[in-house]
């Protein structure tokens, strides 16, 4: 019905711009606090053009922007968007990018115990590696959408999705998305590496959201997820294991900076979010990735929430709780996090859940509590070998006011953090 009216306009994927609802608009005033807040600021599309949108060849048309891809815009997103959605409104699956290919018959050209892959093993494994590689690339073609700079990308009212969307920032500046439930892409192509760990892993290829060389980005009360398509009815792989078809939900890498995260709300996933393009990327990474992660919620992460390269990361007023997980906060190479005032709830399980090493020397906490008591985050710190001079301070970089009391932090955080849920002034 929607897109009959789209072509009786004449094919205009601009629709008038309807007032926005308390949930899709900010507070008069409201600003980003940390990182984003640097330098020339965060302002998204302010007084640029509107575009209100619901299917996704209109969203891809908003960002283009009539061939002004970098003017200012306000992108208003309705109801529910999904990534393989083709031109003529159906949806593309596995068989649309690589007709023949087969996970099943995939696996098998490793070996029943995965270990090495062989093109002869069977008739069939040329054909499945080719067409494995095919299908990557044609996926990431249909379901990868670009936010160019001076944008703000925002769900109208209270059910705004983008379903199996790969959401990326390369090189854009001035962006900000909010209000929206941006649900993991399934990778239908994901590859096997055996020699991945002790046992092999699996490699998915596509996060709900990428910051590739991005500065001055806030994103605000939105909720990412892996939503109709969790890990636990992933189809079964080697060893007993479930095959992993999604990578992350949000990463910043290659150099990216003045980044905040607020009063968004991550759930349901294992690796949630890579700070960092990799242990030998200083030369790109190193003095950037300066990332500020205020008033979210964590809940049944397994790890990374977030794990961190380089980047001077502030973590402050976060709940993370649910299913001990293998760890919260991941200290790796050259990083410099100032955790302060978090909360963690894991019951049964201790401090040493929130924070492990992985190459990094020092981390900083103040004030965060494990289970309702201080959780002592330097002395598990400490205990890893790690210092706790971290070269810097947040308060000595941008003003900001953290919430003192556990109660107060939960109360806040369960009520405002994710899409569609009531603004909140800490």
């Amino acid at each position: 019905m929607r897109r009959a009216a789209a072509l009786l306009l004449g094919l205009s994927l601009l629709w008038p711009a309807a007032p926005a609802s308390a949930a899709d608009r900010a507070p008069a005033g409201r600003a980003p606090t940390g990182w984003a807040s640097a330098g020339p600021g965060t302002t998204g599309g302010a007084g640029g053009r509107t575009w209100t949108v619901d299917t996704r060849a209109e969203l891809k048309a908003a960002l283009a922007n009539d061939g002004e891809p970098t003017a200012p815009k306000l992108i208003r997103v309705v109801g529910d968007i999904d990534g393989h959605e083709s031109e003529n409104g159906s949806l593309l699956g596995e068989q649309d990018h690589a007709p023949g290919y087969d996970l099943g018959r995939y696996m098998s050209c490793f070996g029943e115990d995965g270990a090495s892959w062989s093109d002869t093993r069977f008739g069939h494994c040329k054909q499945q590696r080719q067409l494995r590689q095919t299908g990557s690339n044609k996926e990431k073609a249909q379901i990868q959408l670009t936010v160019p700079s001076n944008t703000t990308l925002v769900g109208a009212g209270r059910d705004a999705r983008l379903l199996g969307v790969f959401l990326t920032v390369n090189t854009g500046s001035n962006i900000i998305v909010r209000n929206l439930h941006l649900e993991a892409p399934v990778d239908h192509f994901t590859g096997w590496s055996p020699d991945d760990g002790a046992r092999g892993s699996w490699n998915a290829r596509f996060d709900a959201m990428t910051v590739i060389t991005g500065r001055n980005i806030w994103i605000d009360r939105c909720t990412f997820t892996d939503g109709r398509f969790p890990d636990r009815a992933a189809p079964l792989g080697f060893h007993g294991e479930r095959v992993q078809r999604h990578d992350g939900l949000l990463d910043i890498e290659d150099g990216s900076d003045f980044v905040t995260v607020s009063d968004s709300r991550f759930e349901d996933h294992d690796k949630a979010i890579l700070i960092g393009s990799g242990d030998g990327r200083g030369d790109r990474d190193r003095g950037h990735l300066k990332v500020t992660f205020a008033r979210n919620l964590f809940s049944d992460i397994v790890q990374r929430a977030p794990r961190v390269r380089f980047g001077q990361v502030h973590v402050v007023n976060n709940v993370h709780r649910g299913r001990a997980p293998l760890y919260a906060l991941g200290v790796g190479v050259e990083s410099a996090i100032f955790s302060e005032r978090n909360v963690f709830r894991y019951p049964g399980g201790g401090p040493s859940l929130a924070v492990a090493a992985y190459g990094g020397a020092e981390f900083r906490d103040t004030g965060s509590w494990f289970n309702g008591r201080p959780a002592r985050l330097n002395a598990v710190a400490s205990a890893l070998g790690l210092g706790s001079d971290v070269g810097w301070d947040p308060a000595d970089v941008y003003h900001h006011r953290a919430l003192t009391s556990p109660a107060a932090i939960e109360r806040y955080v369960l009520r405002h953090a994710g899409a569609g849920r009531p603004h909140g002034r800490p």
